[in-house]
């Protein structure tokens, strides 16, 4: 029976400088792997600020291609009683110029929408015409 030699691990004890070398060799390649971890981290961390700056640009450039389609798009007639007539108006101190029939308890008391009911108007002879009841403060004056 012949005793089999164990095999031990190899250490450098014979030559100095090779194991000098062979240890720099693999602390080199372990820095690089750190370094290019460290970059790929690094890229990750920027790609969601990257992704937000595309589409940011993305939607700065359909908004102008909007923008010039409605520039380019013919004006529809708008609402053709833009302005109120000037007997409708009325101007109530501390308050502006209000439309339409100040008597009246649907009165908006705006200066653009004459009541809730008929915004458009007129307020002469409209069937949802009830006068309004006046305050306490109203009455005395």
């Amino acid at each position: 029976m012949v005793a089999k030699k164990q095999s031990y691990p190899k250490i450098c004890t014979s030559v100095k400088s090779k194991c000098n070398i062979r240890d720099n060799q693999s602390a080199h390649k372990r820095g690089k792997k750190k370094v290019l971890k460290t970059l790929l981290v690094i890229a990750v961390g920027f790609l969601p600020s990257l992704f937000s700056l595309w589409m940011i640009r993305k939607t700065q450039r359909s908004r102008l291609r909007m923008r010039q389609a409605a520039m380019n798009f013919p004006v529809v007639q708008g609402r053709h009683n833009v302005r109120p007539v000037e007997g409708d108006r009325y101007y109530l101190e501390g308050v502006g110029y209000l439309i339409g029939d100040i008597s009246c308890k649907f009165n908006a008391r705006s200066g653009y929408i004459r009541c809730a009911i008929n915004p458009e108007g007129p307020c002469n002879g409209c069937r949802h015409y009830e006068p309004r009841e006046l305050t306490g403060n109203e009455k005395s004056t």
